[in-house]
């Protein structure tokens, strides 16, 4: 345990030395290992996503046998058996609607099959919490009945069983973290989750297709929608990030960017949206984690106007070169090794492909190597210890350190950076981001109340919070 606990210290501070954009003793490595993690320990797709014990063992296996410096509890992030619970449409497991050894899949309906009509813009805007419950979650989940319809007992079976599997799993994500620290000596990747409010409304309610449609027929309607969602989104990347704030909020990147969208549409609806959120993070002292999905390469000009350190910007498609010569110097840089050499090279040129990218991009410190894209089950088990053993022998720095007896943590805002609510307000003047029903509204059902009225109300608002939390969770993450 004593070694663990050092071992986990030395990593921790390599990891968050190099998100600082500063130099450790060596590079760190964060690999973000998904299906790899099956392929590795001995199971199929199934066993991971249908049975959480089995992804978690697999992620501790990896974290024992390779020398890594940061993971995921659990990169598949979502549990089969709380999906089927809550009987979510857009959900495809393997072993049930896909082959075994086929990772989970997301259905998108076509634009007239969507789960949010074109029309339905202004419901969403003046109550996010509200429409996800009253309109959302009855269409994505298959058992619910909408507002008016029969109450059957799938119907409130599905209530019960979707929120308990959840705070099963959350227990369960929590004890998987703990012991990462005591047995494997390994930090947490990341926490937290962010999501743009134009990807939001492209991923889970209108779909791609639906989204392209509104971008040319209601812009000024999707804008809207995008400045409504922000403090929701907001509130829910800092009540899911880390509270020490060593390790950065996920951000996964989808389809906001050229060509999925105009160069326009990102200059007017998809940037103003989020640029607010990452520097309302960066103001409690939170970074986010930049995981540009594709080529990201037309909007380096645009990330390079936040505030230095707030992100860390990792590598898919992009240009590596370009993207060190424009965001090099004010971020950390992580990722850049292609999935398809990890599948279908051989080590050797793995190798040469990690002392390339260590010599340019990771040169002077501020990188992290990991693949371009989320390890799946075609990499190879060979060019992953390839990956691992030349970041060990080229990533070495001679003027770096460790500070294995008190990590630094993450890089921390300047005062004039951090000033909390002033890039995102939460008095919206709807439903506050949060709550579903206010302790004011409650108040008026309840008889007169004979003791301490601040004791019921602090219970009830968080109660309260955990209904708001349990359907952002849905929406946000499975």
């Amino acid at each position: 345990m004593a070694d663990c606990e050092q071992l986990y210290r030395e990593r921790l501070d390599r990891y968050t030395t190099a998100m600082r954009n500063e130099q450790p003793d060596r590079v760190p490595i964060r690999p973000f290992v998904a299906e790899f993690t099956g392929t590795y320990a001995g199971y199929t797709c199934q066993a991971l996503a249908h049975d959480y014990e089995n992804a978690f063992a697999a992620a501790r296996r990896c974290a024992t046998d390779f020398p890594w410096d940061a993971v995921v509890p659990n990169m598949l992030a979502t549990w089969t058996g709380m999906t089927q619970a809550m009987g979510l449409r857009y959900y495809m497991t393997p072993g049930i609607d896909l082959p075994p050894d086929v990772g989970h899949q997301y259905y998108e309906p076509p634009p007239e099959e969507a789960w949010m009509k074109p029309g339905e813009y202004d419901a969403l805007i003046e109550d996010p919490t509200g429409f996800l419950y009253n309109v959302w979650f009855p269409r994505v989940s298959e058992p619910l009945s909408p507002i008016g319809g029969p109450v059957t007992f799938e119907h409130n079976l599905t209530l019960i069983r979707g929120s308990m599997a959840m705070m099963r799993f959350f227990q369960a994500w929590g004890v998987q973290e703990q012991r990462l620290r005591d047995e494997c000596g390994m930090p947490s990747a990341i926490a937290g989750m962010l999501r743009a409010p134009l990807d939001f409304i492209a991923d889970k309610l209108r779909g791609y297709l639906g989204l392209v449609d509104d971008l040319l027929e209601q812009p000024d309607k999707v804008l809207a929608a995008c400045e409504a969602l922000m403090p929701y989104l907001t509130q829910f990347a800092l009540d899911t990030a880390d509270p020490n704030k060593n390790v950065p909020i996920g951000f996964w990147m989808h389809r906001g960017c050229v060509p999925f969208i105009s160069f326009d549409h990102f200059q007017n609806i998809f940037w103003p949206t989020l640029k607010p959120i990452v520097q309302e993070l960066w103001a409690h002292g939170h970074q986010t984690l930049f995981y540009a999905e594709g080529n990201w390469d037309h909007h380096l000009g645009a990330f390079a106007e936040l505030p230095e350190r707030s992100i860390v910007y990792h590598i898919d498609q992009g240009d590596v070169r370009q993207v060190q010569q424009v965001l090099g110097d004010r971020f950390c840089l992580s990722g850049g090794l292609s999935n398809y050499l990890l599948g279908f090279r051989t080590p050797a040129e793995v190798r040469q492909a990690c002392k390339q990218l260590i010599q340019s991009v990771g040169r002077d410190g501020g990188y992290i190597m990991d693949a371009s894209a989320i390890i799946q089950r075609d990499a190879k088990v060979e060019n992953i210890r390839a990956m691992t053993e030349a970041t060990l022998e080229y990533g070495v720095y001679s003027r770096g350190h460790c500070r294995c007896d008190s990590p630094r943590g993450a890089p921390r805002p300047t005062e004039s950076e951090a000033t909390p609510g002033e890039f995102v307000s939460h008095d919206v003047g709807r439903r506050l981001p949060g709550v579903c029903t206010p302790w004011s509204e409650k108040r008026r059902s309840l008889p007169p109340i004979q003791g301490d009225e601040s004791l019921c109300e602090r219970i009830w608002q968080s109660v309260d919070a955990m209904a708001a939390s349990y359907i952002w969770w849905i929406a946000m993450a499975f």
